[in-house]
């Protein structure tokens, strides 16, 4: 029998190599390793937290909980802190952790949440490679308080595999993120060298033609190529700034008052406090940037516009303020573009929001706020 148990645990440990080495999709990986973990371990409930650098937990996978837990959209796992997680961001687990008791099935009976299933405890394993960590795996049964030297020993491999797979992930997302980038750039060169200078021969040729003619008609139609010319010239030329954002190098302000002399705005800055913004952070004000200055241009019928950055080590917020023919809405009421959308939803990607204010004749300001944590 021992031989038997033996074998099977060895065919589970492979099957839970080759998802491990063969997946791509860190979600679906996770949960099925925690399936097949459960089933060679013969425990019945498991979940993964995965935890960022600033302490940030989410509920990657599970399988398996009790419905005290599953309540709301599993809100009882995904808000509020507990042991596991705090011991976790003080540095105070490095291997495999026998039973802890749980502090989110502690209050899911206290406040009467629904069947927890006997399940009061779990042990608990960092997930790591390396130097790195990654997050948590929490494995339980119902009126288990123990788990042998042998289990916790098991459990320790299998979180090691899992952290050498996020890694692995991780570096693959970054891979592919930079061959975007380079894609991009690939692309907007293209753009300039072949397309950008079509356009821009187009226009000099319908002047030099238009100075030939004393035909009015041909004069005004040639002057109507050339306006046209010019109008296209200028959407290239934001085109190519927003596949690549030359001067994001030099900081936001700077981005986005080359943006706007691009597309012909006079543009008033005002900065306050120092700009150490993350990364990911500043490429969303850019685009949110990019987005309200192309409307000043297009819709509100405004030659400038006021840019204000404010920063602190708590926030970062931004506002663009134009005295365009503005528009009527309200916070209540519906967005009345997908361009006003898209800059909401940027921002509440980065755990910030936006506010438009905007009145007929009065103009537009768009502030946004977002966080630095």
């Amino acid at each position: 029998m021992k031989g038997e148990q033996r074998i099977k645990e060895l065919q589970t440990m492979k099957a839970i190599a080759e998802i491990l080495n063969e997946s791509t999709d860190l979600s679906g990986m996770l949960n099925c390793v925690l399936r097949e973990l459960l089933q060679l371990t013969g425990l019945s409930t498991g979940w993964i937290f995965l935890i960022n650098e600033k302490g940030e937990y989410k509920l990657a996978a599970d399988v398996n909980l009790p419905s005290a837990l599953t309540r709301v959209d599993k809100h009882p796992m995904c808000n509020g802190s507990c042991w596991c997680v705090n011991r976790f961001n003080r540095g105070q687990l490095s291997r495999a952790a026998n039973i802890m008791e749980c502090k989110r099935l502690e209050e899911a009976i206290e406040h009467g949440y629904g069947d927890t299933a006997g399940i009061t405890h779990h042990a608990t394993v960092p997930l790591s490679a390396g130097d790195e960590t990654f997050g948590l795996l929490n494995v339980a049964s119902p009126h288990k308080t123990l788990l042998s030297e042998e289990e916790l020993a098991l459990l320790e491999a299998v979180s090691l595999q899992i952290g050498t797979a996020i890694k692995r992930i991780k570096l693959v997302e970054k891979e592919q993120e930079h061959i975007i980038l380079s894609e991009r750039n690939r692309l907007a060169r293209d753009l300039h060298d072949s397309v950008n200078q079509l356009l821009f021969s187009l226009m000099l040729t319908a002047r030099g033609t238009k100075e030939m003619t004393k035909e009015e008609s041909v004069k005004e139609m040639l002057g109507y190529i050339q306006e046209l010319s010019q109008e296209a010239l200028q959407e290239m030329r934001a085109l190519i700034w927003q596949l690549r954002p030359h001067g994001l190098e030099d900081g936001i302000v700077c981005a986005l008052f080359s943006y706007g002399k691009v597309l012909g705005l006079e543009i008033e800055t005002n900065v306050q406090g120092v700009l150490n913004i993350p990364h990911h952070v500043e490429e969303t004000l850019w685009r949110i940037g990019q987005e309200a200055f192309n409307n000043c241009k297009k819709h509100a019928g405004s030659k400038s516009a006021k840019l204000m950055i404010e920063a602190n080590k708590h926030v970062v917020k931004m506002q663009i303020k134009d005295q365009g023919c503005g528009f009527h809405y309200h916070e209540q009421e519906k967005l009345p573009s997908l361009g006003l959308a898209g800059m909401k939803e940027r921002a509440e990607l980065i755990g910030g929001d936006v506010n438009i204010h905007s009145e007929v004749g009065l103009g537009t300001t768009i502030t946004v706020r977002v966080p630095l944590k």
